[in-house]
């Protein structure tokens, strides 16, 4: 029987070996890596990101062996407790205890999702808008090289139509 890190070492250094774990791991959903060194736990999750690089990988860590492994993933939470708060620091999420991390996946989760893609959407029509005016302006002017707007107003439509309505959907978070 092999321990975890020599088995780790072999499935790094053969190709053979790595390719049906990989194999093995299309029907998983989760990879727990205990009792091995911090920078196995992030080649684990660098060789599970490298064959499906369409899916987010989520590491979670509660000391300062996990941090290497924290910053390799998508979404790294750390958990603030007894072993210190490096990886807390170091991760995207920190929460205090495991129980909160339910809350955290499935309501922050979805909800960072729906803000992000509102914010998106948003800032493409916004744009779009921004543009749209100018170009019509071209006609009207037939592309003689005149504004549409003063300086000034650049600066104030950047301000007003990019910060603000960060800003109060921050706030209101509706």
């Amino acid at each position: 029987m092999l321990a975890g890190d020599q088995t780790l070492i072999m499935i790094e250094t053969d190709p053979d070996v790595k390719k049906r774990i990989l194999d093995i791991s299309d029907s998983m959903d989760v990879v727990l890596a205990c009792r091995v060194s911090p920078k196995q736990k992030a080649d684990i999750v660098q060789m599970v990101k490298s064959k499906y690089p369409e899916k987010t990988a989520l590491s979670i860590g509660d000391g300062a062996n996990d941090v290497a492994m924290i910053m390799k993933a998508d979404v790294g939470v750390g958990i603030a407790g007894r072993e210190g708060m490096q990886a807390a620091r170091s991760s995207d999420f920190a929460i205090g205890q495991f129980k909160f991390l339910r809350p955290l996946l499935f309501v922050h989760g979805r909800e960072c999702y729906r803000r992000n893609s509102d914010l998106v959407c948003y800032t493409f029509y916004k744009n779009m808008l921004y543009v749209l005016a100018q170009f019509w302006f071209g006609f009207y002017s037939v592309f003689s090289g005149q504004p549409l707007y003063d300086s000034f107003i650049y600066q104030m439509f950047n301000i007003s139509f990019t910060g603000l309505p960060i800003m109060w959907y921050a706030v209101f978070d509706f």
